[in-house]
């Protein structure tokens, strides 16, 4: 279980165009990681591509990545203004943008098929991807994503609020962050390093407004404008059962729009299904892309 600077330790970076800027993204890679300890052959079966979303960054996925790496390619970024990607002013954080950056990021890493596994606007991203590019996704997995209208939610939209990034101290914003990351877990045992991994990005200046700007740049009409009947890919809807910010009725519609979906619901999980319930997450993970590669 690594903690967040470790796993900083751990990131690749190259650099892509958004929107005319060329902006760092920073990124988990297990297939570098194993050419630096000379430990085994690349696999020719399409990466996992984990997909965190707000205001978490790829962290998020610690405990869950590297298991899956122990079989297959795993990647993991930050997005744009998130953990050690670009974080300065001036571009765009929307899933718009951040969809634009997964597909230059992939071109860059000379990926043409994956599977994502994505969380919160991290599953908006994923959706917007699979929606555009259908025979590029063999597998998608979603948990507690943003859908249709389901969001931004209160708390989020009032991070965006310009005030946020002139006004709160660190103490308050400090305040903030334990509210949406320690009380937002299921049970209050052994979540510290999540906890303060999750809040790292965020406790500088540079980091303060970054967070400002990408709650502002949630925008619902980046999920109300897709055709979900134009995904193809097997799809897994792994969600957190008692989740109040995205609930599992949105997870039912996806069932229900999407063409081939399953709907997993686990109990005892709040919106960080991922922390709250990190080993039925990992294990039933690893059975939906164990199925996919046997089909």
């Amino acid at each position: 279980m690594p903690g967040h600077e470790e796993w900083s330790d751990r990131q690749e970076a190259t650099t892509v165009t958004v929107d005319g800027h060329e902006l760092e993204v920073a990124y988990y890679d297990s297939e570098a990681l194993r050419a630096s300890e000379d430990d085994g052959a690349a696999d020719d079966r399409p990466p996992v591509v984990f997909v965190h979303g707000i205001p978490t960054w790829s962290f998020l996925w610690r405990d869950v990545a590297p298991a899956v790496a122990e079989d297959r390619r795993v990647i993991a970024p930050d997005l744009l203004g998130y953990g050690n990607s670009a974080m300065r002013d001036g571009f765009d954080r929307s899933i718009r943008a951040q969809e634009a950056m997964l597909d230059d990021l992939f071109d860059r890493l000379g990926v043409e098929t994956v599977s994502l596994v994505a969380h919160d606007i991290g599953g908006g991203v994923a959706l917007r991807y699979a929606s555009h590019n259908p025979d590029a996704v063999e597998q998608l997995v979603l948990s507690n994503a943003v859908c249709y209208d389901s969001w931004p939610v209160e708390f989020v939209n009032d991070l965006g609020l310009p005030s946020v990034a002139e006004e709160t101290t660190d103490e308050e914003l400090d305040a903030k962050l334990d509210f949406a990351f320690a009380d937002g877990l299921y049970d209050d045992g052994g979540h510290g390093e999540f906890v303060t991994g999750m809040k790292a990005p965020w406790q500088s200046e540079a980091g303060k407004v970054s967070l400002s700007r990408n709650a502002v740049a949630t925008n619902t009409n980046h999920t109300t404008e897709l055709d979900y009947g134009a995904i193809t890919a097997e799809t897994l809807l792994l969600w957190g059962g008692d989740d109040v910010l995205q609930p599992v009725r949105y997870a039912e519609r996806l069932a229900d729009d999407l063409r081939d979906a399953e709907l997993s619901v686990l109990d005892r999980a709040y919106h960080w299904v991922v922390e709250d319930r990190t080993e039925a997450y990992r294990d039933r993970l690893d059975s939906f892309l164990s199925e996919g590669e046997a089909s």
